[in-house]
């Protein structure tokens, strides 16, 4: 980015200043030495867009650029090439993946339509359609991400997945690909890794002291089995990394087998699960029990085999991180049940079962307080938190800083069930869920519902937040 000319230099702001080479060739453009000095990348990339785009900064115009005669459904492999090399696709597609960084989404869907090409993201755990390139560049846009995620751009009747490793604002960023097929072409998700953005303390995840406490307590035990449950986009990986994190010291042998690898942890030995090949969760595990490994981390608890090598790997001493589908803490144990793991087995492997979800949190610029009547305090079971009178919530309002949705940013709401004599007497008895869950709560478990209802009243969230993410459970 030149910031200053004189009669004899040109001032240049650059990302890497020793980077002779570039130096030279401006010099031999300018016809003038270049004096370089160092620049951020992302405030070069900024001041390059706001000085030089002339108001072109919209996917439209950029797909403008782009030529018109494009043949739909081409089967020619070299065409198709062609169509994502092109600068304006190559331009357009980099400027959607810089919006979703900015934006802080979590994915990028393109789902292309008769008419249109519809793109949206998903920030906060909520769908949000954005600006969408003109449907006539569907094919092109597809192509360039098949490309960058090195795979078959001639097929496009069965469905693909993919990774891409890109360097986006001086940030390494790892992206998840899928593709299928559908009625107008191929719809696309891109799931957004951001390594510069993974939490991995538990006060950053939503921990308060007390749950960080007895989470920690039963994560420091030498064996045992540790479950993470929570439907889909509920933050459980994140959680697991974390407890990784606290546990990686150098010495103890961490292993991991997952579907797929999220992010890379320095220091643990991470094996992609591939089941066209035959490397399943079950038979990756019985050969890292040969590793002697003190940590075991899996992905999911799929299958009877998975659960039964891993209980075997708790009995024999081994520390088993892993996460299950459920809708809360007690559920996991009628599942694995019902899987065909056997009750006395399961209540001397098993330590804990976090369940958790993830809330918005409020913004901290324009949240707003209102008192809570008494019909509100009742409806809600608020009154267990004091008296009516003394309590406040807060309500989202919307401004610039949060892009008028009142929310900004993402906080976990937890349900940690210990297993404790009282729970394990409830399995051995057979008692289903519900016996368990009020096994638990006599014991002193706060329930998912009842934590959200704590970040509402102390002004992390809302309490209509609470309750829409806490319904299901």
């Amino acid at each position: 980015m030149p910031l200053e000319e004189t009669p004899e230099h040109v001032l240049v702001a650059m990302a890497d200043p020793l980077d002779e080479f570039t130096t030279q060739a401006m010099e031999l453009a300018l016809g003038k030495p270049v004096v370089a000095r160092v620049g951020i990348i992302s405030e070069i990339e900024s001041a390059i867009q706001r000085q030089y785009s002339n108001g072109a900064g919209t996917l439209a115009h950029i797909a403008g650029e782009y030529r018109a005669d494009v043949r739909h459904d081409v089967d020619d492999i070299q065409y198709l090439k062609d169509l994502a090399s092109e600068a304006p696709i190559i331009r357009l597609v980099n400027t959607l993946i810089s919006r979703a960084l900015k934006a802080k989404a979590s994915d990028i869907h393109l789902e292309p339509f008769e008419n249109t090409l519809k793109v949206r993201f998903r920030i906060d755990g909520v769908l949000r359609e954005v600006e969408a390139p003109p449907v006539h560049s569907t094919a092109a846009v597809v192509s360039r991400i098949k490309v960058m995620a090195n795979l078959n751009i001639a097929e496009r009747r069965l469905p693909q997945d993919g990774r891409i490793m890109q360097q986006v604002e001086g940030r390494e960023i790892d992206m998840r690909i899928s593709t299928v097929p559908t009625m107008h072409g191929e719809s696309v998700v891109m799931r957004i890794l951001d390594k510069g953005s993974l939490p991995l303390e538990f006060a950053s995840l939503g921990f308060d002291a007390k749950a960080r406490g007895a989470f920690e307590s039963i994560l420091m035990r030498p064996q045992g089995i540790i479950l993470v449950t929570g439907p889909t986009g509920s933050g459980k990986t994140t959680t697991l990394y974390t407890a990784l994190h606290a546990l990686n010291t150098p010495d103890k042998k961490i292993l991991t087998v997952e579907d797929p690898v999220e992010y890379q942890l320095e220091g643990v030995n991470q094996i992609q699960v591939k089941p066209q090949i035959g490397l399943s969760f079950a038979n990756a595990l019985r050969s890292i029990l040969r590793q002697d490994p003190d940590v075991i981390m899996i992905g999911e608890m799929r299958d009877l085999e998975t659960a039964k090598i891993a209980v075997q790997a708790a009995l024999t001493g081994h520390k088993v991180l892993s996460t299950l589908h459920t809708n809360d803490s007690a559920s996991s144990v009628t599942r694995l049940l019902d899987m065909g793991v056997e009750d006395f087995l399961l209540t001397s492997t098993v330590n804990g079962v976090l369940a958790q979800r993830l809330v918005r949190v409020l913004c901290g610029h324009c949240k707003e307080s209102y008192r809570v009547s008494n019909d509100l305090a009742d409806e809600l079971g608020l009154t267990r938190f004091g008296d009516a009178s003394d309590l406040t919530l807060y309500r989202p309002v919307g401004c610039e800083a949060c892009d008028h949705t009142g929310y900004r940013g993402r906080t976990c709401i937890l349900e940690l069930l210990v297993m404790s004599e009282g729970v394990r007497q409830c399995i051995l008895d057979h008692g289903d869920a519900a016996a368990i869950q009020r096994t638990a709560a006599a014991e002193g478990t706060v329930s998912m519902h009842e934590d959200g209802l704590a970040k509402a009243l102390a002004g992390v969230t809302s309490v209509e937040e609470v309750e829409r993410v806490t319904r299901e459970a």
